[in-house]
């Protein structure tokens, strides 16, 4: 079953290919203040569809590369790399040994933006950003 985020205006719409078991909502800088909850997909899982008004910021020289409607500013999705692949939610390495940025990415859409989403069909991790990283 297909899903569709879409931001406030519609020219940017993503179709999901099903909808998370579990999402993130995050408290870092960024997050609190854009109040997405965040579910994760593939790469090859998404359709996105924006029209040239789309917007990027990077608080990270563009690694973590956040999307957003730049008609009518709503937060669409992101890209990272897939930081749960190396490092537990706390910040620290799964394993001693692995350093650095992980070379798979991670692409995040922002669930708020799905229309009469139900909310209890969804497990919802509160990451503490603000002072894990």
């Amino acid at each position: 079953m297909l899903l569709f985020a879409t931001c406030h205006c519609g020219a940017t719409s993503i179709a999901l290919p099903h909808l998370p078991t579990q999402a993130k909502q995050c408290n870092c800088s960024y997050c609190a203040r854009t109040g997405a909850v965040w579910g994760y997909f593939g790469s090859d899982e998404l359709d996105i569809r924006a029209n040239d008004d789309e917007r990027t910021y990077s608080a990270s020289d563009g690694v973590n590369q956040h999307h957003f409607c730049g008609h009518c500013g709503m937060q669409t999705w992101g890209e990272s790399p897939d930081w749960a692949s190396m490092y537990n939610m706390d910040g620290t390495p799964k394993n001693p040994d692995a350093t650095g940025i992980p070379a798979t990415r991670s692409y995040a859409v922002n669930l708020r933006l799905i229309d009469d989403l139900d909310w209890s069909k969804l497990d919802i991790e509160q990451i503490d950003g603000r002072n894990s990283w």
